[in-house]
């Protein structure tokens, strides 16, 4: 046994990046030090992400504190800001003043994820919404309701279409997920306002593509499109965004959508960190062997969505799934104990289990092992096997009884806007009623608190609109 321990580095807490070190932790190999870097303190589970936009969960539900996951791992809460390949080193920073760490490493394992892609798109990056991380999803459940209470008022009657119409690009697992849930969601709540009818929804799925859900087939994927149509989804396909303003979503083909609300699935992109490497990639992705490790540098390993991994199975490359993040991540913790004691490498293979995917109403579509299914069945199969590989005791309850609770009640459309409740700040002498006071001086010291919290009120109003109308920054995976 080496005196000295092997410093393994994980960059990135998402599939990859967490399995990986819940991996190395299982074995608990005493002469191996292992430390993951992450912007957030939680591992998301994404692929119930669009249940929190549409209320099905609590938000909390869906997360999982990295520390509660791995007592045996070193965590670092922070950003990664440069890697050094010849000193073998990383430069980190957290806190509030953003103040920078060295962490020195033996193996760096790379599972940065990937990032939205806007694409360089007119106007798509100030104004619309993704469905990357929590903030997203809290954001555009926000967004819903926050519009079905301004058109519910006669005053913004001119405003309506605008605020009703609501669109999501992209036709993949993500934009199909998102829009059957938030049109469920839509038209559950509507019966509580009463100034707006169904036939005021307006909600669209824009897809490049000849049908939705490609991956699952033609099919698969034109029972699915007719579905959401009939639950009064309009899906426009072999059609892109090609532009967004403020009050219009502008497609290709000439037609303008009057909207306020644009929710973009259309693409992703390799994190941007690992372009500053200086090593083989191809579309961005880092170019990995059939071990993981990326070519031409020692001690540097690659997974999840910024890897290029080979598919030994079909000769092609790996996609950037989930299900294949997790089986990476276990053959590389072996391959990289195995370069530490000498011992044989494994290579990665692995063929696409199947895929599934919710598109509201209890109903889903899918393919498992090469057999189809859809409806019912296919939805409770989603619930089902994602329920199964959601981490933790104590989260697989929660979600089950949020699910539950989801059957005997109706939808909770509370709204969860402000990051601080209303304040004030008056003089002192502005709230003294002094009991010798005349009848005089008290009606002027009331007209002056009247004024304050007249002027208070408006400036709340006015911060609550602009927060409402902007999009603040997400956080995502770094």
């Amino acid at each position: 046994m080496h005196d000295k321990k092997s410093r393994v580095l994980i960059l990135g807490g998402g599939f990859a990046g967490v399995y990986a070190a819940l991996e190395f932790e299982r074995r608990k190999d005493p002469d191996i030090e292992i430390t993951l870097v992450n912007r957030d303190n939680f591992f998301l589970f994404t692929p119930m992400l669009h249940e929190i936009a549409a209320s099905d969960l609590d938000i909390t539900n869906i997360v999982n504190p990295v520390r509660k996951m791995l007592r045996h791992v070193d965590f670092f809460a922070g950003d990664v800001e440069s890697i050094d390949l010849e000193k073998r080193a990383v430069v980190v920073s957290h806190g509030f003043d953003h103040h920078t760490h060295t962490l020195e490493y033996d193996h760096l394992v790379l599972a940065l994820g990937s990032i939205t892609n806007f694409f360089k798109i007119p106007g798509l990056e100030e104004r619309a919404f993704t469905m990357k991380s929590l903030s997203d999803a809290i954001q555009l459940r926000n967004r819903l309701i926050g519009h079905l209470e301004e058109a519910d008022t006669e005053c913004a009657a001119k405003d309506r279409e605008g605020l009703l119409t609501f669109v999501v690009a992209g036709g993949g697992f993500a934009g199909v997920e998102t829009i059957a849930s938030i049109n469920d969601f839509l038209r559950d709540v509507l019966p509580f306002y009463p100034n707006l009818k169904p036939e005021m929804l307006r909600v669209v799925l824009v897809h490049p593509g000849e049908y939705i859900l490609s991956e699952l087939g033609e099919k698969l994927g034109r029972y699915a499109d007719g579905k959401l149509r009939h639950r009064g989804v309009e899906v426009r396909c072999k059609t892109r965004v090609s532009g967004v303003t403020q009050r219009e979503v502008q497609l290709d083909d000439g037609t303008r959508l009057t909207s306020f609300t644009l929710v973009w699935t259309a693409g992703a992109s390799p994190n941007p960190t690992v372009d500053l490497l200086d090593c083989p990639k191809e579309r961005g992705r880092l170019q990995v062997s059939e071990f993981l490790d990326v070519r031409t540098l020692s001690g540097v390993w690659a997974i999840g969505d910024c890897a290029l991994v080979p598919d030994l199975t079909t000769g092609e490359f790996c996609p950037p799934t989930a299900q294949h993040a997790v089986r990476e991540a276990k053959v590389l913790a072996h391959n990289i104990r195995a370069e530490i004691r000498g011992t044989p490498k494994k290579p990665f293979k692995f063929r696409t289990l199947g895929q599934l995917a919710s598109i509201g109403r209890r109903t889903g579509v899918g393919q498992v092992l090469g057999i189809r299914f859809s409806g019912f069945l296919a939805w409770f199969l989603w619930r089902g096997i994602y329920w199964t590989k959601l981490p933790r005791v104590e989260k697989k309850v929660r979600v089950a009884i949020d699910w539950l609770l989801d059957v005997l009640f109706t939808k909770d459309f509370t709204q969860f806007m402000r990051p601080r409740a209303a304040v004030i700040s008056i003089p002192a002498a502005a709230i003294d009623f002094s009991p010798i006071a005349s009848p005089t001086e008290r009606e002027a010291q009331r007209e002056k608190i009247n004024r304050i919290h007249h002027e208070s009120a408006r400036l709340n109003h006015y911060a609550h609109n602009n927060q409402s109308d902007t999009l603040p920054e997400s956080p995502g995976i770094f």
